[in-house]
């Protein structure tokens, strides 16, 4: 997937071109395309006239950011140690079963990615399950079905 050249140039132009402004740039570029694909990272380095390592460098730096394409939905699994005690692995287990993918992946429609991680700093609400950015705490295999339900409906209703 290629990104729109007009759209990431907007991007970089509504942060007035600043070089300390490079991580927000990247930031409304992923929200836009759900990753940052290699040539609006090429054309956000020649905007800010920054080598494009750099540009690289920060892009890789931070796992908030994915160079691989990203389905319209995260989903992320804590598997740290208070929600690994709680019964995550459990959890993770179903969630990959209903959707069909191993941690890293995305489903073949891009409706969703998972990942995994070591801690949401929510501790007493463990097991968490976050799909885009909202946090359901106390999770359980019987309870993914409803978390993921709004990434499964139809686009149409």
């Amino acid at each position: 997937m290629k990104s729109d050249c007009e759209k990431v140039a907007a991007i970089v132009i509504k942060y007035g071109g600043n070089h300390d402004s490079l991580i927000s740039i990247l930031q409304d570029i992923q929200s836009e395309y759900h990753f940052l694909p290699e040539d609006a990272l090429r054309a956000v380095a020649s905007q800010l006239d920054l080598p494009l390592i750099q540009v690289y460098g920060v892009a890789t730096f931070f796992k908030a950011f994915s160079l691989k394409q990203r389905g319209e939905h995260m989903v992320s699994v804590c598997l740290g140690t208070a929600c690994h005690v709680r019964r995550a692995p459990a959890v993770l287990d179903e969630v990959k079963r209903q959707l069909g993918i191993e941690p890293g992946e995305t489903t073949e429609d891009m409706r969703f990615s998972l990942e995994t991680v070591n801690c949401l700093g929510a501790c007493a609400l463990g097991p968490i399950l976050v799909v885009d950015g909202k946090y359901h705490g106390q999770m359980s295999p019987g309870k993914i079905k409803k978390a993921l339900r709004k990434g499964k409906r139809n686009p149409e209703g």
